[in-house]
């Protein structure tokens, strides 16, 4: 039986700041050692496992090139890159993989939907429990993990599991449960029954359908008319934004898996976590014999039971115990552990206060490349520009902001209002005002350099695009 992976990349990570931002969320940051991003793994611990098909990839549109980058990365095609204009929850996301598959591709898969912002540590352990789980599926059961708890986490929803289906390690659901309580957590603990819900299923795409055909009626319509109304863009498939906008928006768990009959669970126990907060890496990272864990330029002295994670400089500690401490280029937060899950409420807070370090670092990926906003001032702003090799940005002019360019290393190929030039090392050239302008990399290595922008508005929405490799529209505020 054909498995197909299904990875749910839509989410925010709001709890992970300021690491993970609404432009840059979790599943697309390398969080542990490796280098590679969450999404990566997601798709390399599956490796290996028989009958495993190219995966299809669900995916907010804003985030688009970052993900077709990362798999490019790994060197794998996708069966389909899925793009959504708003999120709706896994369970829309879910089934218009679903409905893709079966009537755009006409295949009847076992699908194994994952979300892309887990750590799963033991690959051996979970790729045994997959295959009790397609064994179960291929007869007709909708199938969830419930992971072994190893303490009373309230982080977590659980599943009650129920009487064994048969010997293969698959279980009746008997029944879901919301976060609990401490005392509620300890008593799920103690009775040996109760699992943690990890959020990753497997079933036939078509037995899937018909779970949602009866619970979601409208869930499927609204589905159904968005897909059929998509267009193709480049690799991407968008979904139609005024049909997806009618969808209802729910999780598989209320939408399918409560009312289903279906509902079955299989127990493993492989390092899971779903790093909802910085506590949960702190749980799963190697410590000193302080029980400190630490990620980059780290020195600590006399501290206790405290996680850090240092991006751009030297962080330090110094007599404290029980502390997070996150450093960004832009941004530092400090948190007691035990306030790991309120995160979420310092990034709602910078939401209404407007603040561009809830939504963006200071390092911005575009599909060309990156910049880095250097320095900012009332007038001008400098920034350093990478472009990789072979790519260029759109043709283009601002209304508002001149530009100097000096060539730090690499190879420019500059246009300005029709005349194409090359500027190589130490070389640089100045674009005026209201010029139609492109900067490519003409190279074999990526073109290195930096930007000075000056006039009186220098906001990225300062763009008249006239001609984009990449198919983005003036309304998208990239250059």
């Amino acid at each position: 039986m054909n498995i197909l992976p299904i990875l749910l990349s839509g989410g925010s990570g709001s709890r992970l700041w300021p690491c993970s931002r609404q432009g840059h969320p979790k599943q697309f940051m390398a969080l542990t050692d490796g280098g590679h991003s969450l999404l990566q793994q997601t798709w390399q611990r599956l490796e290996g496992l028989p009958q495993l098909g190219d995966p299809l990839v669900i995916a907010n549109e804003a985030h688009r090139f970052l993900v077709a980058e990362q798999l490019q990365e790994i060197n794998i095609t996708p069966e389909a890159i899925l793009l959504e204009p708003m999120g709706r929850n896994t369970a829309p996301a879910i089934t218009v993989a679903a409905l893709y598959l079966t009537q755009i591709v006409g295949q009847d898969p076992v699908l194994l939907v994952l979300p892309a912002d887990h750590l799963i540590q033991d690959q051996r352990a979970f790729q045994g429990a997959i295959a009790t789980a397609v064994e179960s599926a291929t007869q007709g059961w909708l199938v969830t993990f419930g992971i072994q708890p190893t303490e009373p986490n309230t982080g977590y929803g659980y599943i009650a599991k129920g009487a064994a289906i048969d010997t293969s390690g698959s279980f009746r659901v008997d029944k879901f449960v919301e976060k609990p309580d401490r005392p509620t957590a300890e008593a799920y603990l103690t009775s040996g029954s109760y699992l943690w819900n990890s959020g990753m299923f497997v079933f036939r795409a078509s037995t899937f359908l018909a779970e949602v055909q009866r619970w979601q009626p409208a869930i499927l319509a609204a589905c159904e008319k968005s897909l059929t109304q998509a267009h193709h863009d480049l690799e991407f498939i968008r979904l139609d934004a005024t049909a997806f906008a009618t969808c209802p928006a729910d999780s598989i768990d209320y939408a399918v898996m409560e009312h289903t009959e279906k509902a079955a669970v299989v127990p493993v126990q492989c390092g899971w976590s779903d790093v909802g907060a910085w506590s949960s890496l702190w749980q799963v990272a190697e410590k000193d014999d302080q029980g400190n864990a630490y990620r980059g330029d780290v020195l600590a002295v006399n501290s206790k039971n405290c996680f850090v994670y240092a991006s751009d400089r030297l962080v330090t500690l110094l007599g404290v115990e029980d502390l997070i401490v996150v450093e960004t280029a832009d941004a530092l937060l400090v948190a007691r552990q035990d306030c790991a899950q309120d995160v979420k409420r310092l990034v709602e807070e910078l939401l209404k206060r407007t603040r561009q370090e809830a939504l963006s670092h200071r390092v911005i990926y575009r599909p060309w490349g990156k910049y880095d906003s250097i320095d900012v001032g009332s007038r001008f702003q400098v920034k350093r520009i990478t472009v990789k090799q072979g790519a260029s940005l759109s043709l283009q002019k601002h209304h508002h902001r001149a530009e100097h360019w000096v060539v730090v290393s690499g190879t420019a190929e500059v246009t300005c209002n029709g005349e194409k030039f090359l500027l190589t090392e130490n070389e640089s050239t100045y674009i005026p005002v209201g010029a139609v302008h492109r900067l490519a990399n003409p190279g074999k290595i990526p073109l290195e350099m930096i930007e000075i922008q000056s006039g009186p508005y220098l906001g990225e929405d300062d763009i008249v695009r006239f001609e984009d490799h990449y198919g983005r529209c003036n309304d998208e505020t990239e250059g």
